[in-house]
């Protein structure tokens, strides 16, 4: 199976000046944005919580997080990016995925966009005029 990679930039949501941009790896066993933990320092990020992580291998890491804006393909999301190693390949999870409406294509590996983003049925009324 082929991988997949996206150009993403990250920002601090308290100041959006402050940016890094780089190509991340599509992942879509993991859920929460890794990304080498000096960038997020240089764009004035710090942790905000820990969290323990299960690795591939089935090891588990407690690893530092924060939130951080997320942009890729023209979207933009809110989401958990893990403070990694400085030399890690930065990896895009399925969370910030999903939030847009965007998965991977498992015949061509690449990403595609949903004709809408998936909600499920919450039994109340709605307005469809936004």
């Amino acid at each position: 199976m082929g991988m997949t990679h996206v150009t993403v930039t990250i920002r601090n949501p308290a100041n959006l000046e402050n940016e890094w941009e780089g190509l991340f790896l599509v992942d879509t066993g993991a859920i929460d944005c890794l990304v080498p933990g000096k960038y997020l320092r240089e764009i004035g990020l710090s942790p905000k919580m820990s969290r323990t992580y299960e690795l591939a291998d089935g090891s588990e890491v407690k690893m530092d997080a924060t939130v951080a804006e997320v942009e890729f393909m023209g979207d933009i999301v809110g989401a958990t990016v893990i403070f990694g190693p400085d030399d890690v390949e930065p990896i895009l999870g399925v969370t910030p995925l999903e939030s847009v409406g965007i998965e991977v294509d498992p015949r061509t590996q690449r990403l595609k966009r949903l004709p809408a983003v998936r909600l499920k049925s919450f039994g109340g009324h709605y307005d469809t005029a936004i």
